[in-house]
Parts: structure tokens; sequence; C-alpha cells
């Protein structure tokens, strides 16, 4: 018998406005998958070798997608699956201070090169309420005011990490609190790095996984309510969208650092999850006018991608050159230090999506920030 992992998946069909049910199947020798349709208790896809599939996107909470389907993966299938794959598996908060969010790309290099993932992300501006709430455990503390003050003082980025150990492995990469002793114990540490001091240390991280959850929950409520509101100013502005692929190929470090060094304000980030409806509604401008249309859409609904407001005079103009012409191949050979020319593979996987039409920033950015930010 082949080894395979096994995973209970949900997809959404559209169509017939269904949450559907399926057993996946993933067999590492080959790479190939099998779907079971639980409902009508019948295979739905033969084992068939699909290589868009790999061994690490195979984790509970994660969206795979399996031949145009966004399946996900809300549970293992059985005990030799959730053994194998799912015991060191943990979620942490990250939250980047206010002092280091024009480091954000340095940042998310070095926690993919610590072999963690981003699974949620958002920039927000915290009210000393919220920073108060956040903080609860410190209030005795003698520095908790500093604290509350500073956190609240500009924007923060929180983030949910995914990975093997992930409260010990993130916090170990922002090193010790005390940016003063980072910078001589653990001078490659993200405190070593960025820090200034003990609390404007450039970054957090929750201390265990019960602070972990309580820590989600606050930026990325799974119940009702919302958490701490998003940053978008929608005035002199233009979006782009670090495309799926791009994320996937880990890339999305050094997008952002390119973006900043070259002199561009991100005023908004959030990380989305499009499902087909809105990837379609999102693109439409492109409908009959690009012969890529239909997989331009399959990519945008691929897996995460993380939409950004561009903040900048003539933005929708400046910000669309930095990013060069479409087809990376064009821009490697006019325009080789462009976005694509450097990030991007073809027409379609061209790392990053920019207004094309000035008139279209402002309501490209709210797309993300007003009306998928719910």
């Amino acid at each position: 018998m082949d080894e395979r992992f096994a995973f209970l998946a949900e997809w959404y069909d559209p169509s017939a406005a269904l949450l559907r049910r399926y057993q996946l199947l993933y067999y590492p020798k080959d790479g190939s998958v099998e779907m079971f349709d639980m409902k009508n208790q019948r295979t739905f896809l033969r084992r068939t070798k699909f290589d868009e599939i790999h061994p690490e996107d195979l984790f509970v909470g994660n969206r795979v997608n399996v031949f145009s389907r966004q399946l996900n993966l809300i549970g293992y299938g059985d005990q030799y699956t959730a053994n194998k794959l799912g015991s060191k598996k943990e979620r942490t908060l990250a939250m980047i201070k206010p002092d280091a969010v024009t480091k954000v790309g340095d940042i998310i290099q070095m926690i993919y090169d610590a072999n963690l993932i981003v699974t949620k992300a958002k920039m927000t501006k915290l009210t000393w309420k919220q920073a108060v709430d956040f903080y609860t455990e410190h209030q005795s503390k003698s520095f908790f005011n500093n604290l509350v003050q500073f956190v609240s003082s500009g924007p923060v980025i929180a983030m949910e990490l995914m990975g093997d150990e992930a409260v010990y492995t993130w916090r170990k990469v922002l090193g010790p609190t005390d940016s003063g002793v980072a910078q001589k114990d653990a001078a490659n540490s993200l405190r070593g790095q960025f820090g200034t001091d003990g609390t404007k240390n450039a970054g957090h991280g929750s201390d265990s996984l019960a602070s972990a959850a309580r820590e989600l929950e606050f930026f990325f409520p799974s119940t009702t309510g919302h958490g701490p509101s998003n940053t978008a100013m929608y005035s002199d502005c233009t979006c782009s969208i670090i495309k799926p692929h791009a994320i996937s190929e880990v890339l999305t470090g050094k997008i952002l650092k390119s973006i900043i060094e070259n002199g561009f304000e991100i005023s908004a980030l959030q990380m989305f999850n499009m499902d087909r409806v809105n990837a379609e509604e999102f693109l439409e401008v492109y409908k009959g006018v690009v012969a890529e249309y239909t997989n331009m859409v399959d990519e945008l609904c691929s897996g995460p991608c993380m939409a950004l407001e561009i903040h900048a005079t003539d933005s929708p103009r400046t910000f669309r050159e930095f990013c060069g012409p479409a087809d990376p191949e064009i821009a490697r050979h006019l325009r080789p230090t462009t976005l694509r020319a450097l990030y991007g593979k073809n027409k379609v996987q061209n790392a990053v999506h920019c207004t094309d039409l000035p008139e279209d920033g402002i309501l490209e950015v709210q797309y993300f920030f007003k009306i998928l930010d719910v």
C-alpha cells in the first residue's frame, strides 16, 4: 500500500449555493490526489497525478486548489494523517510594532527563512483602549503606559504564523525583549536588527499557545464581530495585489521590500482568500479585453493573495510604471528592474496586479478594504 494522507475538505459550489464535503487523499510517492464525495458516498475524482499540491500545503486550516476547485481543509481524515502531519503544527500571533512597519519586507523574509508561513496578515492602527485590552496581562507593570502609548502611536501589522512549534520559533526569531541585549547577544535577531529599547523593540510574539489563541482571536475573530479596522485612506492611492503564486514561491518579503525601497508608502495591507465570484467581479474590467481573463481569475483564487493600498502622488501611473509590462518576458528585455521583470513568470503569473486605469485606483482599493474586509 502506498503511503497516503487523508483530509476532510469543503468546497463551496457556487452554482448550487451549497457547501460540498469531500475526503481528499494525497499520495506523496507520486504526488497524486483522489477525492471521495462523502454525501453521495462515491468517488468524485479517481487517483490522478497533480503537481500543484505539495506536502507542506497539507495542514488543517489551509486552502488548496485542485483542478480549479478551492478546497478548505477542515480536518484530518484518519488518525495516521493527524499523527504524522498534525502533531507539531502550531499557530501564533506575530505583530510588527510601529517602529518596524517599514521593515515588513525583511521581517516576512525572516519568517519564511525560519520555516514558518504567514496565513493571515492585516495592517491596523490600535486605539488606546484596544492596546490596553491587548496587553491586559501587563496592566500592573511599570512599563504598561509607555507600551500602550507606543503601540497605539502608529500602524502595526498583525499576522497569524503557522508551522512546527511556531510559538517558540517566532520568539527565537524576535530575540530578547530588550533590544539592547538583543544587539549584543543575538545581533541577527529581529530586535537585534530593528529594535531600539525594551518597548520600541520592533515586534511582539505570543508567549504560549493559550496566549496565541487569545491574541489571534483579538485581531482575527473567528466568531461574530470584527477585529481592529484596516488603515486604508482611499485618497492619492492605487491598488496592488501580490498574487498567490508569488506568495507560495516565498516572494512576498522581497516584493514588499522593493516597493518600500522605491519610495512608495504601503498605507494598508491585508491577506485575502478570494473565492471565484469575487475574483471574477474584481477582474471584470479585463473580461473580453485580454485573452488570459479566465486564467487570471484562476490564479487570483488559487490561494491567499495580499492586497496593498499604495499611497503616493500620481500613484496609479508611477506605481504601474514600477510594476512594468504585464508580460514578464517583455519586462525583462525593456525594463529589467521592474517588479514583474524580477519576480514574474508569465502574463498570468506576473507576481503583482496593479491598477491599470487611473480612475480605478480608489475603486480597486475599496473593493478589498471596504467590501471584502467585513
